[in-house]
């Protein structure tokens, strides 16, 4: 019995690495970019087929790493929506959009690396499919939508997809920018992560309430 414990251990340590060099060399250099070799050896792991053993396909390695994320921002995410449910403020679900990445990020210390792999990943048709499947498991996110939507009755739907698209582009961009530039030790507009929240979510709310163009 001890065997098997300390077994699970050194199996669930040897997955910790492996996820924390793959999220960190995909971050930095793109996914298609590294191999599973690569990743092993970043890892520490001289076994050149430790990454498949334990994770599979390249995919499914992604998958772990968006899935490692998803519990501790979902947690976040679930607390901002039980403080505004039922409101129809735009506010209130801008910031419940928003925030939880951004405290996450902030959870994290330094130096972090998941909102580049972000933005690596969703520049991956086939990689984004991962993103887009994870989100909609997400009850919360799925609170926020329809709170958004009750926020704005008068917006047309294909207008109210069209500007969830791009508050989803500028949340995955500005993360990984910033993230990117406390990496490098360059100046930031703001101070903090959450400072940098508000900003996003003062600009989106501007972006939601922007007046609709005649088409045609």
């Amino acid at each position: 019995m001890a065997g098997r414990a300390v077994r699970a251990e050194q199996v669930s340590a040897t997955r910790g690495l492996i996820l924390t060099a793959a999220e960190r060399l995909y971050a930095e250099h793109g996914v298609c970019a590294v191999s599973n070799r690569q990743v092993g050896e970043a890892a520490g792991q001289g076994n050149n087929t430790a990454v498949g053993y334990h994770f599979g396909t390249k995919t499914d390695l992604v998958r772990a790493i968006v899935r490692k994320h998803a519990a501790p921002i979902e947690e976040i995410r679930t607390g901002l929506v039980e403080r505004v449910i039922g409101s129809t403020d735009l506010r209130d679900w801008v910031d419940c959009l928003v925030r939880p990445v951004f405290e996450h990020l902030a959870a994290l210390g330094s130096p972090t690396w998941y909102a580049r792999f972000c933005a690596q990943v969703m520049t991956d048709p086939a990689l984004h499919r991962i993103m887009v499947e994870e989100a909609l498991g997400s009850p919360a996110l799925r609170e926020i939508v329809e709170g958004l939507r009750r926020s704005l009755p008068e917006l047309p739907d294909e207008v109210r997809a069209e500007r969830g698209d791009m508050a989803r582009q500028l949340i995955v961009h500005m993360t990984a920018e910033r993230e990117r530039a406390l990496a490098e030790d360059t100046a930031t507009p703001r101070a903090d992560w959450q400072d940098a929240a508000t900003g996003l979510v003062d600009a989106l709310v501007g972006m939601w309430r922007a007046p609709v163009s005649p088409r045609g």
